[in-house]
């Protein structure tokens, strides 16, 4: 038995914290999936928590996106990008791309993209001529000055019906999660 007062076997009584019909989809699907592998030896909770994690960080981007970055006409990467900027500085693109999450090539990309926005502004490495930093313009600061307050809005609304120490608990779990994700 779990903290919740229910055993992991038992998805039966499994309820989702609002009723909604997405988490009620949800669960049905994580029943669906304990039916048809529950006979291979297979670690069901950590399987439910990694899809949620997706499934969470999937709805979360593409709702984003839509309601948030698009009047903008930002992708998520792309606000990534200015907002790792704005809060780290310039920088050279191999520790942008990496604190970005993205590959090299899909970062030279998107700077080519807010470039020609005149949203960062990319610039050679006078002693290694193979290194090129990226920094904010002002057009860019701009933006991610006016953007954000919106976006944290957003994430607020996201994370409504989570307590305090719920949101810092959920926080910490990610933490740990992630850490255990990096090589």
């Amino acid at each position: 038995m779990d903290t919740y007062g229910w055993y992991p076997e038992d998805n039966e009584n499994l309820t989702d914290n609002e009723g909604s019909m997405d988490g009620e989809d949800f669960l049905a699907a994580e029943r669906d999936i304990r039916k048809r592998l529950g006979d291979r030896e297979l670690d069901f909770d950590s399987l439910h928590a990694i899809s949620n994690i997706y499934r969470a960080a999937t709805a979360v981007r593409r709702r984003a996106e839509r309601e948030v970055l698009a009047q903008h006409n930002l992708s998520w990467g792309g606000f990534t990008i200015l907002w790792v900027l704005w809060v780290w500085g310039q920088m050279d693109t191999a520790r942008l791309a990496s604190e970005c999450g993205l590959a090299k090539g899909t970062l030279t990309g998107m700077l080519t993209t807010l470039e020609r926005r005149h949203l960062v502004e990319r610039e050679q490495v006078k002693t290694d001529r193979r290194k090129v930093t990226v920094a904010l313009t002002s057009d860019g600061l701009t933006l991610i000055e006016d953007l954000f307050p919106r976006f944290n809005a957003y994430e607020v609304a996201m994370s409504e019906g989570l307590s305090l120490t719920e949101k810092r608990e959920l926080a910490r779990l990610l933490r740990i999660v992630t850490s255990n994700a990096v090589p």
